[in-house]
Order: structure tokens, then sequence, then C-alpha cells
């Protein structure tokens, strides 16, 4: 066993022989991979192995379309057969909302070049003659849909990775991890130790206990999980051909051909948690008792769509593990709070993703960031507040409803409210409706009845009249925003400005009471953060970001050390803010302050601390609405006395409570990106009119990176759509991310941002588009469907800032 190697993955299941391999591929050879047991154990050995290419993620979809790729060449490269199976997949829809869903699908796989098409119930059923197609409103059609063998793809990728030079140690348990002093690690093992660059915990259904060992809590949960496979079915074993899968998720159940019968599984309501206090360090291939009876409600639904399966003999059951992170989707990345250690746990299609995942994972160590955003899949997206109890709520949410539709702007109740802020339950009284933001409770919208709940769909929702009429006071008289949940930072000492120079690419405020807005560079020189900067004192700054970014955020604030007698330190818990803006929030709130708020006395982009409401508060004139505005931040023990005070002051000049889908829609107005949509490592900030804000006459973090990519040509670029009212099927919807935007039946771009925008009178989506210009006419495909749009030369509210600056 070597005693010295780059990388050490634990774990020897599909997704740790993947990243293995993937290492490899990009000429890491001195890599191991530690197996406690053999490969495959834990729950790859027993998995359904369905692979499927669309994902209501656009990143997704591209690495399981990769991975679905690399099997047949996977193969071919190490001469191990991976058992693929392509003969194709049926997605059915019972109802108007999966309709949606599909057809979206499907023009985003027409953007992407993918195979994923409408097809006839006449030839549906020529296709798979067993299924009842009664009661389905639209059915399509994945050419590249199937299956594969679990143990031959792990096998492939450890065979590739051998091929390549890395060493697999089976039946060695990892029983210690140390860090040391320069951030490497010592890996400790039954067999001798190991030290190592990077550690890579892949380690599946024990993924909680191996972190542990490095000090860390991951939010996992297990639970058992159900499929049975049928005896032979006469009619398939007289076919001459393989009968495509079956999508019916309406029907909570999915359902595939495994050798002459069918295999059916399910998601049920009555889930079973297990290992809830830790993994058992024995269990290996071991099984569950059987207990359909938990799945009959599905089994009765897949038989009355396939009724073969009811007059069939049940061959075999399958009740194994499967281990859940609180949304469903990986826990991935290297862990902020840590050097050199790396996250990949919580798989559930593991097969779909597996070669997306390894060479994401493998790009992240080898360059240093993936060649796509997932911070859908990042690990900072959770912090130590997803605790236990929230954990298991969300999980036991996340399989009950496995197959149900995760709608645009949908909040799911699970677990919640696991973080509040004081003014929580005055604002609830006032008929908040709240989301959730890096477990933050903030809210949505306000309804003239406490109580009320989102509704959810594609179209316009109960919440679209009650926001237009949020955003129209704000845009004629003024609105109070909580943004509480906005990240805030102080930086203090001899070297803060030093220190904040070398991390963000633009130039800090030199004056006292300036602010400025910088962008923070990623490693390939892409956007990986913006943030407004205020100079409070001579040696003292306060910094705004993203909230939801806060933990991811670290990795970056971590790159660059902190001067002798520095600090920088987080005050989001401890400090509250809203933001009052509109024509009459001078009016309002000069009423509680007897600072001037006149701009000769307080200029845009300018911050003080005054008194407000005879609370001491920092301000800052500055509003993402982009409309006359200030944020106010206090102390967290201030937040219900100055809402109050807002609140009553606002009476008078027919201001009051505005939420964050207000927010989004009055952005869009003003054609602000926001970090996470238009602002992400994947796009140039020259691709989103960032580089004006970008100081070259300094060095900074990863400038070199930025440099390159300012020599290029943007290769698309942020625009502002205005969509035109037409009689279609998506006259009663708006855009809201992640539409293809076609030009003549091309693909040109694709919304990152929709929203209706009543200020101005139409529904608007921000997007990437190339080769196109101002004025000219695209479709985007919201519900799936073509709806016409025009390229604005301008955002459409106050293009010239003169309300901003007022």
């Amino acid at each position: 066993m070597r005693s010295h190697a780059s990388a050490v993955v634990i774990g020897g299941g599909v997704i740790g022989c993947s990243i293995l391999y993937h290492l490899t591929k990009l000429g890491w050879t001195d890599v191991v991979l530690l197996e406690r047991s053999e490969l495959t154990s834990g729950s790859t050995w027993h998995a359904a192995a369905n692979i499927h290419g669309l994902h209501d993620n656009n990143n997704i979809t591209r690495i399981q379309n990769y991975t679905m790729d690399l099997y047949n060449a996977l193969e071919a490269e190490t001469g191990q057969s991976c058992g693929v199976f392509q003969p194709g997949s049926l997605y059915l829809a019972q109802t108007e909302a999966r309709e949606h869903q599909l057809r979206l699908q499907a023009a985003k796989a027409k953007y992407y070049g993918l195979n994923f098409h409408e097809v006839s119930r006449d030839e549906a059923e020529r296709l798979h003659p067993l299924v009842n197609f009664d009661g389905i409103r639209c059915i399509m059609f994945e050419a590249s849909g199937g299956n594969v063998d679990p143990s031959g793809v792990t096998n492939a990728y450890a065979t590739g990775a051998r091929q390549n030079g890395a060493e697999i140690i089976r039946f060695c348990p990892v029983i210690g991890a140390e860090q040391q002093a320069d951030g490497t690690w010592i890996v400790r093992t039954e067999k001798g130790d190991i030290a190592t660059q990077w550690i890579v915990n892949a380690a599946g259904l024990w993924g909680r206990e191996v972190a542990a060992m490095a000090g860390l809590t991951l939010p996992l949960q297990p639970t058992e999980h159900q499929y049975f496979v049928t005896e032979t079915i006469p009619e398939i074993a007289g076919l001459d051909r393989r009968l495509p899968s079956v999508a019916d998720r309406d029907g909570e159940y999915y359902l595939r051909q495994e050798g002459k019968g069918l295999l059916v599984g399910a998601y049920e309501k009555d889930l079973r948690f297990w290992a809830e206090d830790g993994t058992p360090q024995g269990f290996g291939h071991e099984l569950f008792a059987d207990d359909l009876e938990r799945i009959e409600p599905n089994m009765m639904r897949a038989i009355d769509r396939v009724p073969a399966v009811g007059t069939a003999g049940i061959k075999r059951v399958i009740n194994g593990p499967m281990i859940w992170s609180p949304d469903a989707n990986v826990l991935f990345g290297p862990v902020p709070e840590l050097r050199n250690y790396f996250c990949c746990n919580g798989i559930i299609p593991g097969f779909s993703q597996s070669g997306g995942m390894g060479l994401l994972a493998a790009d992240w160590i080898v360059t240093g960031e993936p060649r796509y955003d997932m911070f859908a899949w990042d690990v900072a997206r959770f912090g130590d507040w997803a605790d236990a109890a929230f954990t298991k709520a969300r999980v036991g949410d996340q399989y009950a409803n496995r197959f149900k539709i995760h709608f645009p702007n949908e909040e799911r109740a699970a677990g919640r409210p696991v973080r509040t802020r004081p003014v929580y339950e005055v604002q609830k009284q006032m008929g908040a409706v709240f989301g959730l933001n890096y477990g933050w409770e903030h809210p949505l919208w306000f309804s003239d009845t406490p109580g009320t709940v989102d509704t959810d769909g594609f179209t316009r929702q109960n919440w679209w009249g009650p926001v237009g009429d949020e955003c129209r006071m704000l845009r004629e008289n003024a609105g109070i925003i909580d943004i509480s949940n906005f990240a805030k930072y102080r930086c203090a000492g001899p070297g803060a400005e030093r220190w904040l120079n070398s991390l963000f690419a633009n130039t800090m405020p030199k004056t006292v009471g300036r602010s400025c807005l910088t962008p923070l560079i990623g490693v390939r020189g892409g956007i990986a953060g913006d943030f407004t900067v205020a100079r409070l004192a001579e040696d003292e700054f306060w910094i705004i970001g993203s909230g939801m970014a806060e933990r991811y955020h670290q990795r970056f604030f971590n790159a660059v050390p902190l001067p002798d007698g520095t600090v920088f330190e987080s005050k989001t818990n401890d400090m509250c803010g809203f933001n009052v803006a509109g024509p009459k929030s001078r009016e309002m709130l000069q009423r509680l302050t007897n600072a001037s708020l006149e701009t000769a006395d307080f200029p845009f982009m300018r911050s003080k601390w005054m008194e407000v409401a005879g609370l001491r508060v920092l301000a800052l004139r500055v509003s993402f609405t982009g409309d006359l505005g200030w944020e106010l931040h206090c102390a967290a023990g201030d937040q219900i006395t100055l809402y109050k005070a807002l609140i009553a002051a606002g009476r008078d000049v027919g201001a009051g409570p505005v939420g964050s889908r207000a927010l989004m829609s009055l952005r869009i107005e003003k054609g602000y990106g926001s970090w996470g949509r238009e602002y992400s490592p994947e796009y140039w900030p020259q691709e989103v009119g960032l580089d004006r804000l970008c100081k070259l006459d300094k060095e900074f973090l990863n400038k070199p990176a930025l440099l390159d990519v300012l020599q290029k040509p943007a290769r698309e670029r942020l625009v502002v759509l205005a969509l035109v009212a037409e009689a279609t099927d998506a006259s009663n919807a708006d855009a809201t991310g992640g539409e293809p935007i076609f030009k003549g039946g091309v693909g040109v771009g694709r919304v990152t941002s929709g929203a209706y925008g009543y200020a101005v009178g139409q529904s608007l989506a921000l997007g990437f588009v190339k080769d196109v210009k101002a004025g000219e006419r695209v479709d985007v495909m919201v519900l799936g469907v073509p709806h016409g749009a025009v390229v604005l030369e301008h955002a459409p509210f106050d293009p010239q800032g003169v309300r901003l600056r007022g």
C-alpha cells in the first residue's frame, strides 16, 4: 500500500470509483481508493440503476448526458462491460402541470441537442404495447433512456483507474483522518497510514461516520427503499427487442424491463427511516425484510397502467438503504471550513450522474473550480443550522414526494421554521408568507389573511396579484423590504483596506462614507460573487453579499491570508436590515431621523451611522429595487422596534411591507443581475456588464484568470427581454429561469430570471443570448411553447437612474 498519495478516495461505490477514474484522466495517477469491504458494498450493488438525461436544472442535464455518453466509451476503453441497455424511456403526463414540465424539458432538449420529443399514442403503443395510455395528456420519448449494470459500471471505473495508475485497496476500513499544519492529511487504516494532499469522502452510507473523523457533521439520513422484479411475462418473452422504461411520475412509481419480466419501484408515503444514530459498521450486502404492503398503493397504480404487472408473480424483492440530503441533491465540493477535504455524499440518482459527478469533482480538486456552476449541489448550501431534526423532516418530505414536481418559486414547509429573526412573529401576524433562504425565514409576500400559503404551479399563482400590489405601492409611494437574510460582514484593522483590495476586483472606497460595488473573481475568471462595500472608518469596512452564498464565499475569503491585527467577521446573525425604497422613501424616513436625507447631504452610494426611530443604524444609500432608497442595518435586538416604526411612518405616505417576490420583479425591471442566476463563475465580467468594476491596476484574487478571459470576446451577453402579449397557453405564465430562447428555430440563449414587471406592464426576463441585437424578436419557451419576446436596448424602468440618484 502506498504511503503517500495526491488524493485518497474513501468509498468503493460507483461514485468513489468514478472520482478516482476521473482524477487519473486529469493526470493525477498517484491516487488511492480505500474500501472498507468489497467494491459496490452499501447502496451501489442493489440500485435499480436507471439512467435518464433530463433534469429541471440545466447543468445537471448536461452532466447526466455526459454520464450516459460515457458508459459506452468506458466499455471500449477498459474492456469491462457496463451492462448498458438503452431502449429509451417513455415519460407520461396525467396532469396539466406535468405536461408543462415535460414540454419545458422537451424545449431544453432541443436547445441542448438531445433526443427527447413528443410521440403520439399510436407510436407509444408500438414502443410499449403493455402500457394502458388512457388518461394520459402528453407522452415524451427519451431515446437514450434505460439502465445499466451497477457492478459492471463500478468495476469499469475501477479498471480504468487502475489502468491509469491508481491503487484500489479493498477490505481496508478507514479508522482516522488527521489534518496537518500544512493542510495535508494523514488517513489512518488498519493496514497503515497514507499521507495525502486531498481526502475525498465518497463513503455512501458511511459518509456521516467518515466525516465525523474530520470533525464534520453532514446533514444526511438513510431510508429504506423497495422495488420488486416480476417473474417472466409471456408478452415480453415473445418480443425480439427490449421495452422502453416508463416514467409515470404522477403515479409515483418507476417501471422498466428486467430480464423477461418487469422491475417496479416506488417511493411510498409510509416511509421508513434507518440508522438514525449511525450506519452499522458491519453492514455491507445485507437487505431488509420485505414490506410490500407499504408500497401497495403505488403498486396498484402501476398495475392500472401496466396490467401485466398484476398477473405476473414476484420473483424477488429488494429492500435496501439509501442515504439522502435534505433536498435529495448530493453534498458536493470542498468543505469551506477545512483545507483539502472534498465531500461527495447523499447521491440518489447515482447511475445517471456518476460520470458527471466524477468529472466535476476531479475538475474542482485539480484546477480549483468545476467547469459548470453547481451551487445546486454545493455542500456549502447548508450550514450548521441544518441539524438532525431539520434533515430528518426534509428527507421524509423528499422521499415521500420524490416524483412531485419542483415548481418555480416553490417553498416546502417540512422542517421549518429552523432560523427566525425577532420580527418573525410580527410579520406572521401581518400576513407574511415566508420562504427559506440559507435556513432563515423571510417574507415572500404579504396576504390580507394571516396563515395564507402559496399555491404552486407553472402558471401565475395566488401570490401574483398581491405581489403586483406591493410593486405598485413601492413604485408609487414606498415599500419596506426585510433584507436581513443578506450576508453581512465587518472587516477592521490596519490591514483591512489592503486585504479587501487583494480579495475583490474593484478598488475599495478611499473616503469614509463612500461605498462601491465589486465583483469577486472565480478561479476560471468568472463572477464568483458581487458585493457592496462601504467604508465606515479609516480602518473599518462593511460588506454585503448574497445570503445563500455565505458559506460558499468562505472558500474565497480563506484564500487570502488576513494581515496581522485585522479581523474579518460575519455579522449576519447579529444584524438585521430593511430596505426602504420608493419615491416617497425620503419623506417617510425623514419623519424618523434628524439627519438630513437630501441628496446634497446623503448622495447615492454613501453610507453613515445615524439615528432612526431612536435607534443606531447603519444607513446605505443604495437599493436593489432600482428606486430611490436606503438600506438600514440594525442590531438584531432592535429589529422589532425599527420595523414597527417604519411601518407606522409608512402609513402616512401610503407605504407598507414588501416581500422578496416583489423585489425580484423590481430588480428585473431595472435589469439588475442576481448572484446564482445572472452572476456565476460560469459567466465572464464582460458578459454581464461588470468588467467596468474590475480595476486592473492592482493585484487581487484570480486576476491572471480574469486577464485571460478579458482578452476574449464575450461568448454571449446578458439582456432584458420583454415578452409580447399573445393568445397562447403561456399568456397566463411568466418566464422563471431555465427556459431556452430560440430565433428562427435555432437556440440562441436561455432565461436566467423572469417575472412580471408590474410597474411597466410587461412580462420580463433576464437571459443570455448570442448573435441577437436589441430590437430583434426571439421566442422564449414559456411552459415549453414559443412565446414572442423582444430584446430591449435598455432596462424598462428608469434606464438613466434618475430616480435612483434623485
